[in-house]
Parts: C-alpha cells; structure tokens; sequence
C-alpha cells in the first residue's frame, strides 16, 4: 500500500530537488518542494508536512533559522538537514538546535530514503535551546569516516555519557575529546587532559587523585589531581591501555560511586566528572590478556569512537595541508606558504604512519624550511623521500604476491585462472570501497569508477550483503 504522507523538500539546488522528488515518489510519498526556507516557511501558515528534508545554507533564511522556526512552532516536524559543507560546526548545530539527522552531500538515495522512514517513525524532541559557538573547527574532515565523527560528536552534544576514543597515534584523539566537551552541557567547566602513559606509574595516582602534605617524601604540600581540577567538566584520560594494574583499581571506584581519596587522605572527596578515554591499543586484546581489567574496560565503552588513519581519508589532506599552513603562519609571522600542484599530490599518496600529527609537523617545517611562498616538490623535507620509497614497495608487494600466485596456478596446469581470480579480486575491491564509504553504495561506486546499477549487479553477483 502506497504512503501518501507529505514530505516536503526544501533546497536552492534544481537537481537535489529533482532527485529527491523522483525517489520519494517513487517510494509512495507525496511531496513538495522549495526553493527557498523563505517559501516553505510562507507555506508553512497553511499546511504542515509529515517530514521535512532541508538544505543547511541557502539564500535568505538558512536551513539552521528554518530549522528553528519549525520546531518553535511545530516541535513534532522531523527536519532532516542535508549539507555539502561537511565540517563540524554543521554537524553539531544541525543536532544541537533540534535535527532528526545530519545528511552530507553527496547521498545515497537509499540511504535518504532510510531516513525518511525512521523520521515517520519517531517523534522529534523540541529545541534544546543550547547555544553552540560558532568559530573554526580545529577537525577538519570530508571523508565519511570523519562524517561519522561529526554526526557521533554531534548526538553526543546534550549527553554526559563516558566515550572511549581509538585510533592510532597521532589521528587527532583528543582533539575530538576537546570536541566532545566543547559541545556538552558541560562546555563552561574545565578540560583536564592527562596521558595516563607517560606518568611513571608510582606517581599516577597522586596526578589523578591528588595528595596530602607528608603523603610521601617530597610531598610538601596537598596537591588537587586531575579528578578534583576537572570537577564540573571533563576529565581526558589518554592512553588508557597503559594505565597500571593498581590505578585500574582505584579509577574504577571512581567510576562507579563518584568518590575517592587522596594519596594520604582519610577525607572522601566526590567529583562530578566525565570521562573521555582514549587509546591507541585494542583493549579487547589487553582484556584477554589479563593486562587491563574487563569491568572497567565496560565502564569506559559506553560509548565507541574510532579515529580513522591519514590513509583512510586521503581526500582532506590538501584541506588539512592548507589549514596548517595558515595557522603556522599566522602563528610565526611569516608569509603563508602554498604548495604547487606536483608536490600536494606527492603528499598526498605518502603513508603517513604518524597520521595527522606528522602531517601539521611537516607544515611547520615547510613554514619555516621552504625558501620560498610557493612549495615544489624538491622543498619538501629529505625524510619525506623515505616514505615515498616505503609506499611504492608496499604498493608493489601486491602485485608481486599476486604474480606469484599466478605463477602457482600455471605451474598446476590449471586453466581458466581469470575466472577464478577476477571475482575474489572484485570482491576485495568493493567490500573495501564500501567500509571506507560506510556502506553507501553511490561513493562506493565513484570511487571505483562503476555507475550504481553495475555496483548493485556486482552485489548481486557476488552474494554481498550491504
């Protein structure tokens, strides 16, 4: 049976209304559409939509002021906000100021369809009236990996729930535990930030939970820890994985009852902090191994955030580079370098094994190093060719192995290799253009070169499910 509840599309751009427009009819919805939030918001007066897909930034009322309006008026209206401006503050203002979802551009109609759906299914809570500070985002990211942060980040804004952060070093975790804060109802409190690996392990309780005078020698004074100077805000305990046995212990308590002692203290303190952890360790592993302690392990993933790799999303290397360079210069003083076309794309085809802070590091050195305003290739630093020597075998490896392979097969006398190794071969492309793409099947099949109906056939050949 056919639905017929109205969705109204709203957006400046004639072939996201045209699109949209065909699809939900398609699927059995009646809909409008809109040029403008100023039309809809006309229309508004005398007839209401079931669900509304907007555009965040067009001409006139923006799609975050239509937004607004909605929800002041009809708080029940689920408004989808869509965006090619995929950067953070678009993502946490969309959820903050009352969105069902954050949609980025460019879209699976599968998948705009799917939030349709959900939209008709759940009532939208009213405006939660927190104001989000607008300014520069320090995570820069347009892959959909990092679109997956953004949304996390963005749900997670009126919540105090513990997150774990993984990732490898280096890929901005506390930047989005920063982020996590800043967008909390906790923002006007403090982030204490600790790295729980670096403080030799005799002393880690005393930076944690602090100590009395006399406690220990040296001791000459009480000292607050890191739990006391977070109180009200967020406490960031990095590297968690190399936290000691005994700290496990006494962090766990804390954890789960709010109170602690000092090191030396007969007084029971209680704090009111949240805690974002992170680690670049898989403590599921340590758990295992009988290294870090399974109860507190689920004390701390309530909530899961990975942190893709650099080589996960080499798309925002030449955003993230540009940014860099600005910053550094306006931070040292000197001119702004750019890099010419020959050496971004040397840059971004390197590895990049220390991930996002080795990429600002080089920015620094170019900022200072470079002799002139614009980069070529032979200004970038020596130790950059290295990486470029590592890549190229790596990228080679497989085909070696693949010859080698092959090889086996002929040696076999076998016949009609290609039929057998074409498809597992297929199958490895787009099972992992599809992770990287978090399933969405149109970016899958622009990355890989195919139109979505060859996509959708090779899934179908191939047996894999989406």
């Amino acid at each position: 049976m056919a639905n017929t509840q109205n969705i109204w599309i709203i957006d400046d751009d004639d072939s996201i209304r045209w699109v949209l427009d065909k699809a939900l009819s398609k699927a059995g919805y009646s809909t409008e559409i809109f040029n403008s939030a100023d039309d809809a918001l006309e229309h508004l007066e005398n007839d209401t939509p079931a669900v509304i897909l907007s555009d965040i930034r067009m001409p006139g009322t923006s799609g975050l002021d239509l937004l607004r309006e909605v929800l002041g008026h009809y708080p029940d209206i689920p408004v989808i906000i869509m965006t090619a401006h995929t950067d953070l503050d678009s993502a946490v203002a969309s959820y903050d100021k009352g969105a069902f979802e954050y949609l980025p551009k460019p879209f699976d109609i599968a998948d705009a369809l799917s939030l349709v759906e959900r939209a008709l299914d759940h009532a939208q809570p009213g405006e939660t009236g927190a104001n989000v500070t607008e300014e520069d985002s320090l995570i820069i990211g347009e892959a959909p990996a990092m679109q997956d942060i953004f949304r996390a980040i963005g749900r997670l804004s009126q919540s105090d729930l513990t997150v774990l952060i993984s990732g490898e070093s280096g890929t901005g975790k506390e930047l989005v535990a920063r982020s996590l804060h800043d967008h909390s109802p906790r923002r006007n409190g403090p982030f204490i930030a600790i790295n729980t690996g670096s403080i030799p392990s005799e002393l880690l309780d005393s930076e944690l939970f602090g100590h009395e005078k006399g406690a220990f020698t040296g001791a000459q004074a009480q000292h607050k820890g890191r739990f006391e100077q977070a109180n009200g805000g967020t406490l960031f305990l990095d590297e968690i994985g190399d936290m000691p046995a005994a700290s496990q212990t006494r962090l766990l308590r804390v954890l789960s009852e709010g109170k602690f002692f000092r090191v030396g203290g007969r007084e029971e303190l209680n704090v009111d902090v949240r805690i974002v952890a992170a680690t670049h360790q898989d403590l599921e592993t340590l758990v295992r191994d009988g290294s870090f302690r399974e109860d507190l392990f689920h004390r701390l993933n309530v909530v899961r955030l990975r942190i893709p790799t650099l080589r996960e999303r080499r798309e925002d290397i030449p955003k993230l580079i540009r940014s860099f360079l600005k910053r550094t210069a306006s931070e040292l003083n000197v001119d702004e370098r750019q890099l010419n076309d020959e050496a971004m794309q040397y840059l971004c085809n390197l590895p990049w094994p220390g991930n996002i802070r080795q990429l600002e590091n080089t920015c620094r050195w170019l900022s200072v190093m470079a002799p002139s305003q614009t980069v070529q290739l032979n200004d970038l630093p020596p130790d950059l060719k290295d990486q470029e020597s590592e890549a190229a075998a790596t990228e080679s490896g497989w085909e070696a192995a693949l010859g080698q392979y092959l090889g086996q097969q002929f040696s076999m006398q076998r016949d009609n290799v290609l039929a057998e190794v074409e498809p597992r071969f297929e199958r490895v492309l787009i099972e992992t253009a599809l992770a990287y793409t978090g399933q969405r099947k149109i970016e899958a099949a622009r990355l890989l070169g195919w139109g979505r109906n060859t996509l959708t056939r090779k899934l179908k050949e191939l047996e894999i499910e989406v």
